[in-house]
This record gives structure tokens, sequence and C-alpha cells, in this order.
């Protein structure tokens, strides 16, 4: 399935998942750039088996479907590391077995060693996050996965807010993904956008989880990228 923005029935079918969970919430919410944000989306609450494990089918339907060619996974610490688990797990159950391995915060002196666990760093990486605020963990897991000698080259992710990102307190005109695809040249694919959650909460319109769209409407006309 190649996604479309609001009217992708994976995306919707992901928001509502984040909405009942709780993971996707609405109010005010100040983010890292100091904005104050209508909605929240908070992927560390994915937090029991069975959520994590919906999430796992969440990012291997959308991998899968967005044809990009990968070798393994690689999680960045810490989100990063349980998500690209758990859809190693999942990708393995659809057919699809791949190695994958994340990184430590800090070196371990004994033992194996290294800031690098799990399976050897080769060939094309795909890299799985939960969300791209500046593309600054981007940058960090392609410096990790060239000094092993491999070729970071796409990255999954679960929300794409679709926002504009800052440098140095200013706004700038990309996104945190814009940046990725067009200044470091990765392939990005996520499951849902800020597109699809518009689309969802107007599906919702009767319900009183459409008071939300406005508000979200205008974060996007303030704040939106491209």
């Amino acid at each position: 399935m190649v996604a479309v923005s609001g009217q992708d029935a994976l995306a919707q079918d992901f928001v509502g998942f984040a909405v009942q969970s709780g993971v996707l919430r609405f109010g005010d919410f100040k983010t890292k750039a100091g904005r104050l944000s209508p909605y929240f989306f908070n992927a560390g609450l994915f937090d029991d088996g069975a959520k994590l494990g919906r999430l796992a089918q969440f990012y291997a339907q959308r991998i899968l479907s967005s044809g990009i060619e990968f070798d393994m996974l690689f999680g960045p610490a810490y989100k990063g590391i349980p998500l690209a688990a758990a859809v190693a797990i999942e990708l393995a159950r659809l057919g699809r077995n791949v190695p994958y391995a994340y990184n430590r915060k800090e070196a371990k002196d004994h033992g194996e060693g290294g800031t690098l666990v799990g399976a050897p760093v080769r060939g094309k990486v795909l890299i799985v996050d939960d969300v791209m605020s500046a593309g600054t963990a981007a940058r960090e897991s392609i410096a990790l996965i060239q000094a092993a000698g491999a070729t970071p080259h796409a990255v999954a992710i679960a929300l794409d807010r679709q926002e504009k990102a800052t440098e140095n307190g200013q706004d700038v005109a990309w996104s945190a993904v814009q940046y990725v695809r067009e200044r470091l040249q990765l392939s990005v694919c996520s499951i849902a956008t800020l597109a699809d959650l518009l689309h969802y909460l107007s599906s919702h319109s009767k319900e009183e989880l459409g008071q939300h769209h406005d508000r979200v409407l205008a974060y996007r006309d303030r704040y939106g990228a491209g």
C-alpha cells in the first residue's frame, strides 16, 4: 500500500490506534521548539506487549509497502531499541527475516565493549525511530552506521509532524523529515502524517474528538512546512 496523505487506510487505522491507546493526546503541550501544540504524540506509552506488537505491525506493513531496500534495522537509543526489536520480530513473522542492531549512549569498556549491540552493522541500514523533531538523532545514527562501514539508507518513523524545524531558536522553511530527505539523502517513510491526523479528526467531526480539528489545523497553518 502506498501512502496517500489524508486518505491512507493504514494511516487512519494507526491514528485511531494511537488515540485509543492514549499515545496521541489533545490539549496544550509545549514542544522542544517552545511551541504550544494542541496535540502530543508519546510513543513511550506503547507500553505493554499488545500495544507494542500492534505498533510493530503498522511499522512492518508501512516499511514493506514503501519499497525501500534494506539489509538490516538499526534502533537509536533509547526509544528506537524496542522499536527495532519489535519490528524485526514482525518482519520475520511476515517472511522477511533481517538482523538488527542498536547503540548504547555510553561505550562499554568490558565484555564485548563498544557502543553497538546486536548484529554486525552491514549493508543498507534502515533506522527505526518514533518521531523526528530536528534530525539530530538521525545524524547521530548516520555517523555510527558509517563508522561501522555500512550505508545509512532510510528512516522509518511513526508520525511525521510536517512542521518547520528550528535552528538556533529560529524557524526554518523545511521540516526535519524534509531535511533528512534532501540534505542527508535518506529515504523516509512514516506510518502517518499530520495531514492524516487532520483527516481522521475531520471524519470524526460529529464526535467529541472532532472538536480538536480546528486547533490542529490552525497549528499546521502557522508552523506547517512546505
